[in-house]
């Protein structure tokens, strides 16, 4: 049975993406969670942005899929800017932070730092593809005509 998340780019004025500081282990990530039963992978990550950074945030492009086959997961990838609220520490995120690109902290998520990439490589296009554990990503395009 696949498990599904939904996470954010977050970006300032200044391009510089919003990563949050875990309280239950020492890593860095994108603003983003699990689906729940009966939530669409779109309202989770306004869902999950809220609740780890305290930002009311509309989406403003889907970016993409990210399959994890040896996990199994599915990860769904939106563009979204926040509209109100204020940074706020919560029972998830002891820190949260801006990062330019090559600032990134060396202790984020490692698959999302190639997703947070591929964007910025990329902001116009809607990507698809499989993550591995062990660092390859295998592009979709091969699938489609």
């Amino acid at each position: 049975m696949y498990t599904i998340g939904a996470f954010a780019i977050i970006q300032n004025e200044k391009g510089e993406v919003l990563l949050c500081h875990r309280r239950d282990m020492d890593i860095w990530n994108q603003p983003g969670g699990r689906v729940e039963v009966g939530e669409s992978p779109w309202a989770a990550v306004i869902r999950e942005a809220k609740e780890e950074t305290g930002l009311d945030v509309k989406i403003e492009k889907f970016l993409g899929v990210f399959s994890k086959p040896e996990k199994p997961d599915i990860v769904f990838s939106f563009l979204c800017k926040p509209v109100s609220g204020e940074l706020l520490l919560n029972s998830e995120a002891k820190e949260i932070k801006y990062f330019s690109f090559d600032n990134i902290p060396k202790n984020t998520l490692k698959k999302q730092v190639l997703r947070i990439s591929r964007y910025l490589k990329n902001p116009d296009k809607i990507t698809l593809v499989e993550q591995y554990n062990d660092g390859r990503e295998i592009d979709s395009e091969k699938y489609f005509i």
